[in-house]
């Protein structure tokens, strides 16, 4: 048999002879396809294998919606453990913008249910704009049952829109302790950008001021969540699990509901503050600020009508007026600058003779009455601005300023609330660093008086005037008690509030006692004999602090914004007092008419309330209010009207 090799006419070269496929191309096309084939098996293995979890969650998460279970914020209490911040329960509407495809074409059916204009749910879109397109956008908050059933019944038209339940805060009435307490709401842009928040995302609620700010941390809590299973239109078909929320931690404030409720009874009406204070722990046992608002209306959605009315309020509602205002504090700086004096060996023999002022360099100083000879007995009785013009010039600005920081002026106290203002203490140096000008000799007499560039907080006041008559122990304010805190929280907040702290100044046994006779006299002969409460060991100094230049006159007050304010710091006893509260009116006038009357209410349920608790039943008589004192050019027997 012959064999036949036959040849394909696509192996004949253009020579007529046929080709073979060399070895080399043979083995480069069986790596190129090995390659390929290691290329393809590994992008399966890392697809089906190492991505398997990830790919497994994004097919649940097809069908598994996971819902926050928000934390209710810890409540509030006061000292002996009564209810002052609460929650209540509320549901919200959210929008979930992975459900729409087209959500301009249902804004008018979810304005019309929900009660609010289309251009206001489209401000709220463009604020959410670039945040993540998983994240819920709330729509409203507080939402009533009508419109809870509206989103009900369009569950399959409307599936973008879904509740929440949410514990909402529930304060006081009436602004009661609303600067202490402070109020929550949403977290702003600018606060996202600041590190202390770094953990909070838009929408969330935090404390904006007061308590709820400086304790946000421990009243928020933890939310929690839960896996309800969804169809394709966003319908719940189910739940899987959850895990639960963790509740903020309840606060047991320093404050005493009864003597807080007095407190803003003295100063219902009234434009200033007023703060009461243990001098033995710095525990605040009240503190109001007038006006005040209504922090029930931050815990919502802030209403545009309501934020106008404040913001626009000359009297400004929303500053903490016991820590923030900065004023003069007139004559209730005659106490510093007798420690001053006394401690300075200055005072003691000091003896002046009042004929209703005097002449330092070249400038007359008046003063509200003719005193005659005045020594430092009756100096603060009195309120002699003749005596103190003259210590002030003996004593010179820069020794005045030492003792006025020692006892914490022109420093923070380092209360645990937010933007606590230092004031000021002018000296030498103070002037030259803030001035680039040298002190003058004839601005020192000024500021013997607690008029000129001295400034102070009415907390900074109760502190020095209370650690003065306490022996010189000063003890830092707080609102919270500390073993509230744990050490590590404590720590942060100390840190995050400096201030002058607790601290120990020496006084003189003899000058301290000088003092505290001094300031009782003041209240039983002196500017606020009016106030005198029978019974109780109750000592005090009052102050008018002109807000126009003192060159006017001392008896000249003013009128309308131009009034004079008024200062009052009293406490009970007169050594070692168990409290100390400060009032100031401001354009009050006279601190023995407008300030005083308001201490002696809250000192008076203070002592009864003690008493009462001491199983003794003898209550003291609430003073009448000053009656206005007629200036006289004669020399006196009777104190000033200061």
């Amino acid at each position: 048999m012959e064999l036949t090799h036959h040849i394909d006419p696509n192996d004949v070269g253009p020579n007529g002879r046929a080709e073979k496929v060399s070895a080399g191309k043979l083995h480069a096309a069986q790596y190129i396809v090995a390659l390929i084939l290691i290329v393809l098996i590994t992008g399966l293995w890392r697809l089906q294998v190492l991505g398997a979890d990830n790919f497994r969650a994004l097919a649940e998460a097809n069908r598994i919606r996971k819902v926050p279970i928000l934390a209710p914020r810890g409540r509030l209490f006061d000292r002996e453990g009564r209810l002052l911040v609460d929650n209540y329960p509320s549901v919200s509407c959210y929008l979930l913008r992975e459900q729409v495809k087209d959500l301009d074409a249902d804004l008018p059916l979810i304005a019309q249910g929900l009660h609010i204009s289309v251009e206001q749910i489209q401000s709220t879109l463009r604020r959410y704009e670039i945040a993540p397109k998983y994240q819920p956008i709330p729509l409203k908050q507080d939402i009533s049952p009508d419109e809870q059933a509206f989103i009900a019944a369009h569950r399959d038209e409307l599936p973008e829109l879904e509740t929440l339940d949410e514990q909402r805060r529930l304060y006081p009435s009436d602004g009661f302790a609303a600067h202490l307490i402070g109020y929550v709401g949403e977290v702003s842009e600018q606060m996202l950008n600041d590190p202390r928040y770094a953990f909070y995302s838009s929408g969330d609620v935090v404390g904006r001021s007061g308590v709820e700010q400086t304790y946000d941390a421990l009243l928020r809590g933890v939310d929690g969540s839960r896996d309800v299973i969804v169809n394709s239109h966003g319908k719940e078909l189910g739940h899987l699990g959850q895990e639960l929320a963790t509740p903020g931690k309840d606060l047991k404030l320093t404050i005493d509901l009864d003597i807080q409720m007095a407190a803003e009874k003295a100063m219902e009406g009234k434009n200033g503050a007023l703060v009461a204070m243990d001098p033995h722990t710095g525990e605040i046992l009240a503190m109001v600020s007038r006006p005040t608002f209504d922090p029930n209306q931050f815990s919502v959605r802030l209403t545009r009508a309501y934020w106008n009315q404040i913001i626009t309020d000359p009297n400004h509602p929303l500053l903490n007026k016991t820590i923030q205002a900065q004023l003069a504090p007139g004559s209730t700086f005659k106490i510093i600058m007798s420690f001053a004096g006394l401690e300075e060996n200055v005072a003691q023999t000091m003896r002046v003779v009042c004929n209703g002022g005097a002449t330092f360099y070249g400038h007359f100083f008046a003063c509200d009455k003719h005193h005659g000879m005045v020594d430092i007995d009756h100096a603060i009785p009195w309120s002699c601005d003749t005596y103190y013009y003259t210590l002030a010039e003996k004593l010179g600005i820069d020794t005045i300023a030492r003792y006025a920081t020692a006892v914490g002026l022109s420093q923070k106290t380092g209360i645990d609330l937010p933007d606590e203002a230092a004031g000021t203490m002018p000296s030498t140096q103070w002037k030259l660093k803030n001035f680039h000008d040298k002190w003058f000799a004839g601005e020192t007499i000024s500021v013997g008086i607690g008029q000129g560039a001295t400034t102070v907080t009415p907390l900074q006041l109760a502190r020095a005037l209370g650690g003065i008559a306490s022996g010189g122990a000063l003890k830092r304010p707080h609102v919270v008690f500390p073993d509230e805190v744990p050490k590590e929280i404590e720590e942060n907040i100390l840190a995050s509030y400096p201030g002058s702290g607790d601290r120990v100044i020496p006084i003189t046994p003899d000058n301290w006692e000088t003092i505290t006779d001094a300031m009782a006299a003041t209240t039983t002969t002196g500017t606020a004999a009016a106030v005198h409460l029978a019974g109780i060991d109750f000592a005090g100094k009052t102050g008018t602090a002109q807000v126009v230049s003192h060159s006017a006159g001392a008896t000249s007050l003013g009128k309308g914004a131009e009034r004079a304010n008024a200062w009052f710091v009293g406490m009970a006893p007169r050594r070692n007092p168990d409290i100390v509260v400060a009032v100031l009116c401001e354009h009050g006038g006279w601190g023995a008419e407008a300030s005083a009357p308001l201490a002696a209410q809250v000192i008076n349920a203070y002592v009864n309330k003690q008493r009462k608790r001491d199983n003794n039943v003898r209550i003291a008589t609430t003073p009448e209010p000053a009656k206005p004192t007629t200036p006289t050019n004669e020399a006196p027997t009777v104190p000033s009207a200061e």
